[in-house]
């Protein structure tokens, strides 16, 4: 934590964040032609951010592009706001991604946190019933082989669709699957209009990937990324409200020891 008060005591850092706040999935390129800073400073405040989590590089092609990253942020809120019985700070999590894709289709959705848990255990809590229905009020039938499909299953509503399938399962280290179809009955379950459905539903499917990784200090670093977004996707808008929550509740569940005798 410490390290996250110092890259935010810099004033040229905020800005860094700011832009990133605006404009999310940014090049180092682009970052310097909006700044009034040489290449190499940038390049400077950049790592800082890096070494704090507040920033998240994901390589794309040839480019690395730059996210800003919500989890620190959430931690500070939720260890020095929350407690005082303040409402909670939700614009603290704007503080993370502007969810524009572009003709690149840059990923449109970054999170990268640390949880006390193990490789084993993160994958029962992202794949088990027993975990996902705790944290999440949902759950997946599926054999989590690669191009198996899956059944979601929200508040008890089933969501059949041949397009919910698995893209990679590397136990204990990567996942990835698309995202589950908006279907009439998922709509009423969820109190939205016929028309906000249609528009939904119209919209590419998206895929939500996670990385897990094992790092000091018996931690384990999980970082989501949810893309294949359209442009002006108002699915994007819904999950990056979404994700923060779910992660937040994934990381609680698993430091409380909830579940933790769960069998796979």
């Amino acid at each position: 934590m410490d390290d996250v008060f110092k890259a935010l005591a810099d004033p040229s850092r905020r800005k860094l964040l700011d832009r990133l706040n605006t404009d999310n999935g940014q090049t180092l390129r682009e970052l310097c032609a909006e700044l009034d800073m040489a290449r190499q400073s940038v390049s400077k405040h950049l790592q800082i951010l890096e070494d704090a989590d507040l920033v998240v590089t994901v390589r794309h092609g040839r480019e690395k592009l730059h996210y800003l990253n919500a989890a620190p942020i959430n931690e500070i809120a939720d260890r020095w706001i929350n407690q005082y019985d303040r409402t909670r700070v939700d614009a603290l999590t704007d503080l993370k991604h502007a969810l524009e894709d572009d003709i690149m289709g840059r990923p449109s959705f970054v999170y990268k946190t640390y949880i006390n848990t193990t490789p084993e255990q993160l994958w029962k809590a992202l794949t088990m019933p027993e975990f996902t229905e705790h944290y999440w009020d949902c759950t997946f039938d599926t054999t989590w082989e690669v191009g198996a499909p899956m059944t979601w299953k929200q508040k008890g509503l089933p969501i059949v669709d041949p397009e919910q399938v698995v893209l990679e399962a590397d136990p204990y280290r990567r996942l990835s699957y698309t995202w589950h179809s908006f279907t009439p009955e998922w709509a009423k379950l969820w109190d939205f209009d016929d028309e906000k459905r249609a528009r939904l539903a119209s919209e590419g499917r998206t895929r939500a990937s996670f990385d897990i990784e094992p790092v000091e200090d018996g931690k384990v670093r999980l970082t989501v990324v949810h893309d294949n977004f359209d442009d002006d996707s108002e699915v994007a808008e819904m999950v990056s409200d979404g994700w923060p929550r779910v992660i937040s509740e994934l990381k609680t569940m698993l430091e409380s020891g909830v579940l933790v005798e769960a069998k796979a």
